[in-house]
């Protein structure tokens, strides 16, 4: 007689809920309906009013294409249940006409706020305690900050939850360090939603675009979530690096040591390394790794992740990635295996030269902007290099981005 134990009946129901949601996204796909009302000025999913089908089918024509000159592309890799998978949730807080407090995302190009309250692809219990946050506002006597005045307290509310851990960290970020009844507050937020496992307030006290500010205060918890990934568990802060989408995460990073093809005795470069995670998760296999971040959080981050995984052959340096790649190639360094995953931008001439310079035996380039990844393609295959393998990866269902994995010998 088989048994359905708690987690297995909640995913089974979760799983449901998200198949009877594709049915109803591709039934108004086929009426011409809009599924979101916001969509259009929100620009957060403008391929919501797309079946998913047709999303991935776009996705793969384009990186084919992309893709020609160097190699021939491998299917593309989607999601089964492609609903509310970031899970890392921001908002920005406001007032409308009428002085409610309101909460959501800039409308596209401009600092006009689109009031949302649940979203596609955001993560539903992080959706909900912004909601409570909202709700809390007037109670408390806070006021949402006001941009062209300069008055009020609250900017944003970043929330972020741990897909295999189920911690959650909620951060307040205020325009000012004092917020009035800060513990009551905690409580009160707290008492709705006991599955909070840490509140951060974070200053940001500057007029500028970047959503948190240098100081931060632990108001409840640690001040950290930690989550699973590829078998390992990481430490996310507040400022960390830390992809949004965990699932499809283990996909891509599978697929980059599927094409490291690691053996044990190799040494490995992970650049622009972030937390760490791609390093960590080719230590397992690598004789020895070396991880280069600039931002110190995230090295810190990293730090203490390879000593929670127990990981002893992997070593983390601040620098810039290029510089460090140009030092490494001055000092004669071998190495076996270069994994990259640099900004949207791509990387640099000097990174590149220093790559052609050190000659790894492979580089695995991962991306998260195509046409960037072209033009460092074409450097790379100019200078001796060869694109064996190439697969594109759907890290955001519903909108146009997409990522990538290339393996050049």
């Amino acid at each position: 007689m088989s048994r359905n134990f708690p987690q297995q009946t909640q995913k089974k129901q979760i799983e449901k809920k998200q198949a009877e949601k594709k049915r109803h996204i591709q039934k108004a796909v086929d009426k011409k309906e809009k599924v979101c009302p916001v969509s259009s000025k929100c620009g957060g999913c403008k391929w919501i009013d797309k079946g998913y089908e047709e999303q991935l089918k776009a996705k793969q024509t384009r990186f084919r294409k992309l893709m020609e000159p160097f190699a021939q592309a491998e299917p593309i890799i989607g999601m089964e249940q492609p609903f509310h998978y970031r899970n890392k949730v921001h908002a920005v807080f406001g007032m409308d006409a009428k002085h409610h407090v309101i909460s959501g995302t800039y409308e596209e190009k401009t600092h006009r706020i689109v009031p949302i309250t649940s979203c596609m692809i955001e993560n539903q219990k992080a959706d909900q305690i912004i909601g409570t946050v909202r709700e809390l506002l007037p109670s408390f006597k806070i006021r949402p900050y006001n941009e062209d005045t300069g008055y009020g307290l609250l900017r944003h509310v970043m929330v972020r939850v741990g897909h295999s851990t189920g911690q959650i960290m909620v951060v307040l970020v205020l325009a000012s360090p004092i917020l009035p009844s800060k513990n009551n507050f905690a409580k009160a937020l707290l008492k709705v939603h006991p599955e909070i496992t840490t509140i951060v307030v974070n200053v940001n006290d500057r007029k500028t675009s970047m959503v948190l500010g240098d100081k931060e205060q632990v108001i409840y918890g640690k001040g950290y979530i930690e989550d699973v990934l590829c078998g390992k568990t990481f430490r996310i802060s507040p400022k960390s690096f830390y992809q949004v989408n965990p699932l499809q995460t283990e996909k891509l990073y599978g697929k980059a040591m599927e094409y490291a093809g690691l053996t044990g005795t190799e040494t490995v470069l992970d650049a622009y390394c972030g937390t760490g995670t791609i390093g960590m998760i080719a230590a397992d296999k690598a004789n020895h790794v070396i991880g280069v971040e600039l931002n110190k959080d995230a090295v810190r981050d990293a730090v203490q992740n390879a000593k929670r995984n127990d990981i002893s052959n992997i070593r983390f340096y601040q620098n810039d990635a290029g510089k460090f790649l140009v030092e490494m190639a001055g000092q004669g360094a071998q190495l076996d295996v270069l994994m990259m995953d640099p900004p949207r931008s791509g990387s640099d001439e000097a990174f590149l030269s220093s790559v052609v310079k050190i000659r790894p035996k492979k580089v695995v380039y991962i991306s998260c902007e195509p046409d960037t990844l072209v033009r460092d393609l074409k450097y790379l295959t100019k200078n001796g290099f060869k694109v064996d393998r190439c697969v594109a990866v759907d890290m955001f269902p519903f909108t146009e981005s997409l990522e990538a994995v290339v393996v050049l010998s």
